[in-house]
């Protein structure tokens, strides 16, 4: 009986100290399309990363396209060796000027990366582009994306509703809100990175980390405190 006892502590500590383990390295990614800016500061200049981190249902995918948002008038995309690059534009009316007083009359639309080999579904990507972010602090700016596949296609374009919970989309769209620079912080912000943004907004994954974290301590403890007890018994 005393064995046995010893080795269901053991056992409940090991299994503490390895949910707390998972708990503080965070979850799997999810496997939706992500954007990830640099920053996120209305009006700066930004790298916006997209993820691609799996296929359609199985199959490797060949071509992503990135729809921009009316308000980004450039883009610059970032030469990516497995993929050739295409800018789709459109016009203007009426026109605009740039950050040199130039006049623009078209506009970067879309963003379509084709892959010279297909990207297998148990493999992931990334695609860059840099732009300059409207001067529109609060505001969602959203880059729906078509997933092609040598079978199939996946689009992430889904926006949610007024009061509807992002997590109820099957396909959600990438994106992100703007945020308002803090005094003397405006010449930083092109420069500062900011953590990850996945396809949601909101603060509830901040909110979910922040739990991991705790329950995550909290289970190395009680493992810690098993681990002892048995040892003290043995």
């Amino acid at each position: 009986m005393f064995f046995t006892r010893r080795r269901v502590a053991q056992l409940g500590a090991l299994g503490l100290f390895t949910a707390a383990t998972v708990a503080l390295t965070g979850s799997p990614a999810a496997a939706h399309v992500t954007i990830s800016p640099s920053v996120t500061t209305a009006g700066s200049y930004a790298v916006l990363t997209m993820g691609v981190p799996h296929g359609c249902d199985g199959s490797a995918t060949t071509k992503v396209s990135i729809q921009i948002p009316e308000q980004i008038v450039t883009v610059t995309p970032t030469v990516n060796p497995n993929w050739t690059v295409e800018k789709v534009m459109a016009d203007l009316n009426p026109p605009v000027k740039d950050s040199h007083g130039n006049e623009v009359t078209q506009r970067v639309a879309e963003v379509v990366y084709t892959a010279r080999t297909p990207l297998p579904d148990d493999l992931r990507d990334t695609f860059e582009l840099s732009v300059k972010l409207p001067d529109a602090a609060g505001e969602t700016l959203a880059f729906p994306s078509v997933q092609t596949c040598e079978q199939g296609e996946t689009p992430w374009v889904q926006m949610p509703a007024d009061g509807q919970n992002a997590d109820e989309l099957e396909y959600p769209a990438p994106k992100f809100v703007l945020t308002a620079a803090a005094d003397g912080d405006a010449d930083d912000a092109a420069v500062q990175p900011v953590a990850q943004t996945s396809t949601e907004s909101g603060g509830g994954s901040s909110a979910v980390g922040w739990i991991g974290l705790v329950l995550g301590a909290l289970g190395l403890l009680a493992g810690g405190l098993a681990l002892v007890r048995t040892r003290r018994t043995a």
